[in-house]
Parts: structure tokens; sequence; C-alpha cells
């Protein structure tokens, strides 16, 4: 038998190797299964490469715990992993990362229908809690287009948003307890089902966007809603942005409840169509479209408010849906698109969020530096303008090489960001900053926010083991 160290193979390193993966098969199942690596070791980001050491699949928080002692002991990087449809690298694991993945913890009580509250474990799936929950009237009303992939730890993890924000608020107003894992192996319990809980520093919120560096959430208790009434949905063509904002200071004083607000230009119409059957129902075309979801809406008021929206040149077309088959149409049209992006070209994607009455001067600088710095580039933008938030896509031009591209976009996304910060606005609106815009953080927070963050961290976690380089660096 040969000699490791006569072949330069570190034998105390092979066997130290050897026990993490020992330990670990002790606790849960665990594969190195390469497919299982490039599977779990990504999110929906395509610029790192996933270079995980194994994943585990533990079913219990007990389980979660006992890796996160295992790693602690041995300094081993942890990275927690969900759904993995985020789009800043939070949950990629490219340095040789243990994934702890949480597809097996998908148990979902029984609804406590007085208290309006579900527990349920963190990989439970978003839409699955949804239909969970209906037969008792209620909802989650966290809802996006992701919402048949996302697990409910990865949006508490990213406190995501969604469609449903204007009417709902984001991921945290609907959590009222946690379980969270720390890097040490001690276990949290946060909150429980309590309404009010008013017991000094509220821990609970700390680990609500916290891009899983302080602690692995396993389970959650949710605060629900009653589910909404009758549903209008309607799609109008409207002519530009700054149209597109006074049609929505007119569905603010509207006859109903807006639920949705969506926005999506002809660029992503386009994309779209490529990639799939589908057509807006217009006989032209137009700049842009505004999706609406209303509650509550008398049927004679709803034709008379939209005759006047008409009548001010605020759309130029627009249709209600007649059915439930016809809103998902509708609908479709404007959850299909990042799929879409992606399927017909390489977007470089950035998520970010403005003060509402700064939007439109905001889009207008915007356009301007791109067509004087970047002629001929397509750029793609929808988002929830209910809520200020913009997906500002930008599509690789076929004749660029990817690393040319790559490379030009970073210098596109310092004129983006220091656009932003000029008007008061994120750097990240839903996604969080994970790898990809960890460099920009200082263009949002503060260098003492930053700073207490850090500090945070070292607290909860001080050997750095829990997705590290994360958000920022030590």
């Amino acid at each position: 038998m040969a000699n490791l160290d006569a072949l330069g193979v570190d034998s105390r390193a092979v066997s130290q190797e050897d026990k993490l993966a020992r330990a670990l098969e002790a606790v849960c199942a665990v594969t190195t299964d390469a497919g299982d690596l490039a599977t779990y070791g990504r999110d929906w980001t395509k610029v790192h490469e996933p270079r995980p050491r194994c994943v585990v699949f533990p079913k219990t928080t007990a389980e979660v715990a006992a890796v996160l002692r295992v790693a602690s002991e041995r300094g081993a990087p942890v990275v927690p992993s969900g759904g993995r449809t985020g789009l800043a690298g939070g949950a990629v694991a490219a340095s040789g990362e243990i994934v702890l993945s949480m597809a097996k913890m998908t148990r979902m009580d029984e609804v406590d229908v007085t208290g309006a509250t579900v527990r349920v474990q963190a990989g439970a799936v978003t839409e699955a809690v949804h239909h969970h929950v209906a037969p008792a009237g209620l909802t989650w009303p966290v809802d996006f287009a992701s919402k048949g992939s996302s697990q409910v730890g990865g949006n508490i993890a990213t406190n995501a948003g969604g469609v449903k924000v204007i009417r709902y608020g984001l991921t945290r107003q609907w959590v009222l307890g946690l379980e969270v894992a720390l890097a040490s192996g001690e276990v949290l319990e946060l909150g429980g089902a309590l309404e009010k809980n008013n017991t000094g520093v509220d821990l609970r919120q700390l680990f609500v966007g916290s891009e899983g560096i302080l602690g692995v959430v396993t389970e959650a208790t949710l605060k629900l809603t009653r589910a909404p009434g009758e549903q209008e949905v309607l799609l109008f063509a409207v002519p530009d942005l700054p149209s597109v904002l006074a049609l929505f200071r007119e569905a603010r004083r509207g006859p109903f409840v807006i639920s949705a607000y969506e926005l999506f230009t002809d660029v992503c119409l386009a994309r779209l169509e490529r990639h799939r059957s589908v057509r807006a129902p217009f006989t032209e075309r137009s700049p842009c479209y505004v999706l609406m979801e209303v509650e509550a809406a008398d049927e004679a008021a709803l034709e008379a408010w939209v005759t006047e929206i008409f009548g001010a040149g605020l759309a130029t077309d627009g249709v209600l849906a007649q059915h439930g088959g016809e809103a998902r149409d509708l609908w479709t049209l404007r959850e299909g698109i990042s799929e879409s992006l992606s399927a017909t070209g390489l977007p470089h994607k950035n998520d970010i969020s403005l003060p509402i009455a700064r939007l439109e001067a905001f889009s207008g600088e915007l356009a301007s530096v791109f067509s004087s710095r970047y002629p001929g580039w397509e750029i793609a933008i929808f988002g929830h303008v209910g809520d200020g938030n913009l997906h500002v896509n930008v599509m690789k031009p076929d004749a660029m090489a990817k690393d040319d591209f790559l490379a030009k976009t970073k210098e596109a996304d310092l004129e983006l960001f220091r656009l932003v910060r000029a008007h008061g606005g994120s750097i990240s609106a839903e996604h969080g900053i994970g790898l990809l815009k960890k460099p920009y953080l200082h263009y949002t927070r503060s260098e003492a926010e930053i700073g207490i963050m850090r500090d945070m961290k070292r607290v909860l976690d001080p050997k750095g083991i829990l997705n590290p380089g994360k958000v920022f660096d030590p």
C-alpha cells in the first residue's frame, strides 16, 4: 500500500475529511453525487460554479442542530439551502461547503383556525402552504412567480416580497414565531404563536432577512389572514412610464382595494412570446403594460373608473378577465417573464427599489445612461410599481462574448447603483445581497450599519461557518 505522505497527500487531512463524512452520515442522509452537488450547490444565478463538499438532508430541527454542531467542531462551512430561487447568489456553495438542504423538512401542522396560524417546517413549499390553509378560508399572503418551488425558510431568510406587497406587506409581517438553529447547534424558540410579546429586543426579526448568516430557520409559525374575496384582473396598454405612474395614482383613489399593480415593458412581452405560445390581447403593441388585480370592486363603479382612465389618455387599450382562466392567462404575461428572459438569452439581473415618488425621475435618468453609455443593449424592465420595486434586466447582445458582457455589466452596475443611491433607493428589493451584490452594499447601508451587522455575526457565529462570504466580508 502506497504511503499517502510520500504521494504528497496529507494523511491527516484525509483522516479529518473522512471523520467529517462519517459524523454527518451518523446524523442524516448525505450525498456526494456529482449531479446532486451541481443541483443543490447553486441558486438561479449562473455566475459562480457550484463546488460543494456534500449535501445533507436533515428531517428535523434536532438533525439540523446536530449537523451544525459537527460542522462547528470541525470548522466546516455550511450553506443553508431552500428552493434555490434567489438571484443574488445567496445559496451558492462554491468553495467546498456543506450544503444544508431543507428539502425533506416539509411538515405542515394542522391550521389553527381560531388563532389564524399554522406551524410549518422550513422546507414547506410556498404554494403548498397556500393549498394547505385554503380549506379553512385562510391564506398566507406571501406570493410570487416562484411560489411553486420557493420554500418558507428561504422566504423568511430573504424577507421575500412578491406581487402582493402593496396589499399585504413583506414576509416579515406574516411570521409570528421562529425556531432557529445557531452555528453552535443551540436551538432558539422565538415568539411561538404570540401576536403580542413586548419583552425586549425582538430576536425573531433579527433572523428575518439575514440570508442564513446568523442562524438556520428550521420551523416557523405563520400568521394567516382571511382569503380575499372575488378578484378582478385587468390588463392595460400604457403609452409610457409617466402614464404608468399616473394610472397608479388614479388606482389608489379607485373604488376598490389594489391587490397587485405590476408593470412590464414591450421588450419583456416580446421575449415571453419568443419563449411561450402566448399573446397580449391587444391588436397593437404598446411601450408599457400594467396588470392590476383588485378586490371588492362594484361592477358598475369599476366600469365607470375604467372609462375615466381611457378618457384621461392614461391607457390606450385594456381588458378585464371574464373568468378564472382568463385571469390566469393575464397573470402568465407577467409571471412568465423572468423564465423567458433566461430561456431566450443571458440576462444580467438587478432587483432594486425606489421611493415611489422618485420612480419617474429615476427611470428617465436610467434610460439616458443606458442609451448614451451602452447603445444597442436591450433593457427589459418589469416589477411591482405599487411598492417601488423594479427588476432591471440587461440582455447580452448576441455578438458579445459572455466574459466581455459580464465585465461591461459590472461597469453598468456602478452607474445604476449610484443612480439608485442618488434617489434614496435600495440596491436590493427582494433577493438580498448574497455574493453578487456584496461589493455594492455600501450604496445602500452605511459603514456604521455594516459594522453592527459584522458584530452580530461574530456573536452568533464566532467561527464564521454559516453561509460564509455572503452579504459582507468578515
